[in-house]
């Protein structure tokens, strides 16, 4: 299969109950580390939302919402989150978060339009976080401070758990990368942006890959972004290079939220400006919503990392193809 990587002569160190109890130790160690260096209070989150309100994530505006109707409430449609990246913001406003402080929560989703391969699921878990800032917050320094914070979590976990298991080897690098995906494309011209992100994180290990949403010198977006919760010029992608699949693995895709000017442009740059009418929406141009700064760390994702595997499905449950399911049996892969 195209799609599935299977590492040669690939066997996990850890069997299945040892898996779960790495899990765990990942899990707790970062979460740890990340609120208290973040100053980040724990909360509880939706599985779903009204879609009236426009607080689910549009992600690239095609992928399909998993919905229900509610009996009770007259069959009144319910959507599961694609990530709680709105909801967030709303959230600081409603319990009260002041400038520095923040929340964080585990986000569970269904994507059921993905893709799956070695690092994608239709299951989607992440600790989604989000933090009150001020408008004088609203720059590039900012951004790059709170990515280094993030970093040295993910860093300082992985010497953790190399001290936990003797199999783990460090391979981080102690300074994160910045490049624009401008800069990017300029320095690999003739590559796709997947080819750009892998040759680039290949060569320094750990890179933050900034402003992505809008299009770029040759007339095309790095990737897509929703238009109404990043702002395109102050988000980024947190990066590592993988050597178990030699890719570039994104942990981490964060950024400073949209406010008034950011939105609109950006609303009608997507062609989407009727979601200017939302009740998120309106509350951010209206500015009622305060600043903030936020994103979501595959927690699947950084357990793959740290735990050295060569599929998602050895980290979490989810549901697979026949043949990726077939492929990774006889590959050694066992997925849970």
């Amino acid at each position: 299969m195209e799609r599935l990587i299977i590492p040669k002569d690939y066997e996990s160190e850890l069997n299945l109950h040892d898996t779960q109890i790495a899990i765990k130790t990942v899990k707790d160690t970062f979460q740890g580390m990340l609120s208290q260096r973040l100053n980040l209070s724990r909360v509880t989150a939706p599985l779903f939302v009204d879609p009236e309100t426009g607080l689910n994530d549009n992600l690239n505006g095609w992928e399909r919402p998993v919905s229900f109707g509610i009996k009770e409430q007259d069959d009144k449609k319910a959507e599961i989150v694609h990530s709680l990246a709105k909801w967030k913001r709303q959230a600081l406003f409603r319990y009260g978060f002041k400038p520095g402080e923040g929340l964080y929560t585990d986000m569970n989703a269904i994507r059921r339009d993905e893709d799956t391969d070695n690092i994608h699921s239709i299951f989607v878990d992440q600790w989604d976080w989000e933090k009150v800032i001020t408008r004088k917050d609203r720059n590039v320094e900012y951004l790059k401070d709170t990515v280094r914070s993030i970093y040295k979590c993910i860093r300082k976990t992985e010497q953790f758990m190399a001290i936990q298991y003797d199999y783990i080897d460090l391979i981080l690098p102690k300074e994160i990368t910045f490049i624009t995906t401008d800069e990017l494309l300029a320095m690999y011209p003739d590559k796709t942006a997947k080819e750009r992100e892998y040759l680039f994180c290949k060569e320094h290990g750990a890179i933050c890959l900034m402003k992505i949403g809008d299009k770029l010198a040759n007339g095309e977006p790095h990737d897509g972004r929703a238009p109404d919760y990043d702002d395109w010029q102050l988000n980024c992608d947190i990066m590592v290079y993988y050597p178990v699949l030699d890719i570039a693995l994104e942990l981490s895709s964060m950024g400073i939220r949209v406010d008034t000017k950011a939105l609109l442009e950006q609303l009608e740059k997507a062609g989407c400006m009727e979601r200017a009418e939302l009740p998120f929406q309106k509350a951010v141009i209206d500015a009622t919503l305060p600043y903030t700064i936020g994103g979501g760390i595959g927690q699947s994702r950084l357990c793959m990392f740290f735990l050295r595997k060569a599929h998602i499905g050895e980290v979490q449950s989810s549901l697979w193809p026949k043949e990726i399911e077939r492929e990774c049996l006889k590959a050694g892969i066992t997925l849970l």
